[in-house]
């Protein structure tokens, strides 16, 4: 299986923070339309891909949205106030370089402060190279949201760039619509919006589908970088198969398809229990009366950062397992 760089780096480079998902969702539609089945936008944004088949309705999430700034304030010297979407770390974001839905460039810097240790969103300002509010709402507005502005790369082992959270779980997706050709099960891509702010989308296209099972696509943190927490998942050994994280306790019996998948087809896996964070399946298997769920994490250093790291080995394993997956009659 090749790694296809330039579909990642497409789908890392377009705009589409929480709640502002029109432009990436327009861009996946665009690659997937020619292989589905059926295709629907719902009412909150959710891009439902449904490839049909006979047996269970499987439902596969990976949320497009991404982490950004939202502009609360103008001052009169046309500095820009602003709150997270998302998680956002005050050290990451300092000094970095942002970017709105028009184009609009800021940097990210901060009022003088003794303590660097104690540095707050709220001590921060983002400059967008103007001299009034006046100047400045020309440009942008309170609401406004911008986004990490930097470039994609990579070498042999890795690709490393802004927001691999969770675009690579999209592309990850894509790759198993366009190489599935006869889907023994019935088969519903959800490309999910508002992951980064609560879950949201794949609440409410969990309800509307009401799957069988659900597996969500997804990064997860490595623990192989000098001094790192000890956590078991390391870049280039594999793709990881989820037992915990502060939103799931993934079902066993659809952990151990996943893991006899995996060695039945050699493909390389590591077994992740994370001690925070959440993905989609955090809502999906509480919906209704209950989805057993799953998820398939690519592991990634730096995440929420400007250069997310993963394995593009990492991410080849992942698709196998997706794609193998995805063929099984799956008996829980």
């Amino acid at each position: 299986m090749i790694f296809n760089s330039n579909n990642l780096k497409e789908l890392v480079s377009i705009y589409g923070p929480s709640g502002n998902e029109k432009k990436i969702r327009e861009y996946i539609e665009e690659q997937i339309k020619d292989h589905v089945d059926e295709l629907e936008t719902d009412r909150l944004g959710n891009l439902i891909a449904r490839k049909k088949g006979n047996g269970k309705k499987i439902m596969i999430a990976a949320h497009m949205d991404q982490i950004g700034l939202m502009v609360t304030d103008i001052d009169d010297k046309g500095f820009l106030r602003f709150t997270n979407i998302g998680g956002i770390s005050p050290h990451t974001v300092l000094s970095q370089q942002v970017i709105f839905e028009n184009d609009t460039v800021g940097v990210v810097s901060a009022e003088p402060i003794e303590d660097i240790s104690k540095l707050k969103l709220s001590d921060m300002f983002i400059d967008i190279g103007v001299s009034s509010q006046e100047e400045a709402k020309q440009f942008v507005d309170i609401g406004d949201i911008c986004v990490y502005r930097s470039n994609y790369g990579e070498n042999n082992n890795v690709v490393f760039t802004k927001y691999l959270d969770d675009r690579v779980g999209c592309y990850i997706a894509i790759e198993a619509i366009r190489r599935i050709k006869n889907p023994k099960n019935d088969l519903y891509f959800v490309f999910t919006v508002q992951e980064e702010v609560g879950l949201r989308g794949a609440k409410t296209s969990t309800y509307k589908i009401d799957p069988d099972i659900g597996i969500a696509i997804d990064v997860t943190a490595s623990g192989d970088t000098p001094k790192a927490k000890p956590f078991s998942v390391s870049l280039n050994k594999g793709t990881a198969i989820k037992v915990k994280d502060n939103s799931i306790l993934t079902h066993p019996k659809l952990r151990q398809v996943m893991i006899d998948t995996a060695k039945e087809n050699n493909i390389p896996y590591q077994l992740e229990v994370l001690e925070f964070g959440g993905t989609d399946s955090g809502a999906i298997h509480l919906t209704r009366e209950g989805i057993p769920s799953g998820v398939i994490s690519i592991p990634t250093r730096y995440i929420h950062s400007t250069i997310e790291m993963s394995s593009k080995n990492d991410i080849i394993n992942s698709i196998k397992l997706l794609l193998k997956l995805l063929e099984k009659d799956i008996n829980l």
